[in-house]
């Protein structure tokens, strides 16, 4: 017998899903909102746009929609560098928008978590310009880190830091001090020692609780304390340390205290709102201390998205991540790609060894087969599981675009990551033809592929075996399965080398992570396959990169 996947119809208002502790095995779908939906023509994706797209997030089978920044920023990193926390800003709308947006969610059975970006502002901040205004030794310029330079004249940066986006952390002004910006010159760290950055950020939390939104995804989680005295690193090449060691300028202890005292304000208000770290640490420990249960909800799952298409890394980091959550008492968080990082059917496409940042296209066929298995192997696990998007419809990453068109801050400065995060960003397709192939009617603000069409939703929806449908399946079998979402453990079941399988109840997974087909036990009934599957005799036989779900019930 061979078979691919079955569907279920989804049930966004089960009663598993109005249950309380909603975040503990949520499926998150991020919406990056420059590239989701356009709906003034003017290229850009705006927050009409995707409240008119609420309704296809329901049917997918999404549990809440996490928000890339859309605030009032010059947009010098893509919103990440804000100018006012509690404006909109006009390419996306405005707060009417914002408020249409939440109330339609929520009547669609969706929760809305926006970002929230506490390591840095905008250079064009009103704190900011008022600090360079003042000039030196004003109280202004201690909500930021000024400081003089080293050298005879000043002339040298106060310490050896380094840019996440390259070059040094520091930037001269006109009166002769520097300013810190662990990434771009217009994003000017603050300095969370002043108590007047924490007052104005408990401030900014109420503004959108008060507006009605389910939570906050926190942008740099992990960087708003620096060592006391800002103490050199100590050598070039700063950047291969981050994520394996501890830094002076990240994941300090002191940021803990910090969302102590968000926790408190969060828990003034009903409804479930959660915290969600963006936390890059050494290890997946030192991440469970944000998950701790006075501080935040989730952080995401940083080794796991770097981890290699291998059964062995790939269970070494699920165990890891299992134990370490199990002791604070936080789900643990699965995601595969986001707005930073290449797409995983570019990144399984090509070799392992590349990282997260790949600019060659690799093969295509074997990063889609891949990419699908890694998904129904992921959303298998026990937590919470996270959807960029567009991976919905196997979305390649654009590794072609044109130098002059790039936008990524770190492209332009030599010295720091790859800056290929726009081949990731450029807006998803939602229909065959069309100036965007229904984005928007006025083009969109990076190209397309010629080829986007074909990979649109309203090509993949209804055909079989695309893995839109496949999504739809998956996430509707997981809601309507007991044994899927949350959890804190799995049952390893003996395996041929190169492939994983696990027991959660009466729900078996198997996942092929190697080159050949295996023939395993036909352990059930079959609920879901990312690819082909031939059973006969009590026995299964799993190709190379494919993912089973059984259950034995």
């Amino acid at each position: 017998m061979s078979q691919q996947h079955s569907a279920i119809a989804p049930a966004p208002n089960s009663a598993k899903a109005k249950r309380s502790d909603w975040w503990r095995d949520a499926v998150i779908y991020q919406v990056y909102p420059r590239s989701f939906a356009d709906s003034n023509g003017d290229g850009m994706g705006d927050l009409e746009g995707v409240r008119a797209r609420l309704p296809y997030l329901r049917d997918l089978g999404a549990d809440a929609v996490w928000l890339s920044p859309f605030y009032a920023s010059p947009q010098a990193d893509a919103g990440y560098d804000v100018a006012d926390y509690r404006a909109v800003d006009p390419m996306f709308g405005n707060l009417l928008d914002a408020d249409a947006l939440i109330r339609d969610a929520h009547g669609l059975g969706l929760r809305i978590i926006v970002d929230l970006v506490p390591n840095h502002s905008s250079d064009q901040h009103e704190w900011f310009r008022r600090a360079l205004a003042e000039g030196p030794g004003s109280p202004s310029r201690d909500r930021y880190h000024f400081r003089p330079g080293k050298g005879e004249n000043g002339e040298l940066p106060p310490n050896d830091w380094e840019s996440i986006f390259g070059g040094p952390a520091w930037t001269r002004v006109a009166d002769g001090e520097w300013y810190l910006h662990l990434f771009a010159p217009e994003q000017p760290d603050f300095n969370w020692e002043h108590p007047a950055v924490g007052d104005e950020f408990r401030s900014i939390l109420r503004f959108w609780l008060d507006m009605g939104v389910d939570g906050f995804r926190i942008d740099v989680a992990h960087g708003l304390v620096k060592a006391a005295g800002l103490p050199d690193l100590g050598g070039a090449d700063q950047l291969k340390l981050l994520g394996n060691d501890v830094m002076p300028f990240f994941d300090q202890d002191g940021v803990h205290d910090v969302y102590r005292q968000w926790r408190h304000v969060l828990d003034e208000y009903a409804g479930e709102r959660i915290f969600v770290a963006e936390a890059w640490t050494p290890t997946v420990e030192r991440t469970a201390n944000y998950v701790r249960p006075d501080e935040l909800h989730q952080a995401f799952n940083f080794q796991y998205l770097s981890t290699e298409w291998d059964a062995t890394e790939l269970r070494e980091v699920i165990d890891r991540t299992l134990e370490a959550m199990r002791p604070v008492g936080a789900p643990a968080t699965w995601v595969l790609s986001n707005h930073d990082v290449t797409r995983h059917a570019t990144r399984f496409a090509n070799p392992p060894g590349l990282g997260t940042q790949i600019r060659t296209a690799g093969d295509r066929e074997l990063g889609l087969r891949r990419a699908r298995a890694a998904t129904l192997l992921m959303l298998a696990l026990p937590g919470s599981a996270y959807l960029y998007q567009g991976e919905e419809l196997g979305l390649p990453d654009v590794v072609d675009l044109p130098d002059e068109v790039r936008q990524d801050p770190a492209y332009f400065r030599g010295a720091g990551q790859d800056g290929f995060r726009d081949g990731c960003r450029v807006p998803i397709p939602w229909t065959r033809e069309g100036s965007s192939y229904g984005f928007g009617s006025g083009g969109s603000w990076l190209p397309q592929p010629a080829n986007w069409g074909e990979l649109s939703v309203e090509a993949q929806t209804g055909a079989a075996g695309s893995t839109l449908e496949l999504y739809r399946s998956a996430l509707a079998v997981r809601r309507a399965q007991p044994d899927l979402g949350a959890g804190d453990a799995v049952e390893w079941l003996r395996a041929p080398e190169g492939v994983l399988a696990f027991r959660r109840g009466e729900f078996v997974c198997v996942a092929n992570t190697g080159r050949e087909s295996v023939t395993t036990r036909a352990y059930g009934r079959v609920l879901l396959a990312s690819g082909e599957l031939t059973e006969a005799d009590g026995e299964a036989k799993v190709p190379a990169d494919t993912t089973v779900w059984w259950t034995t019930a």
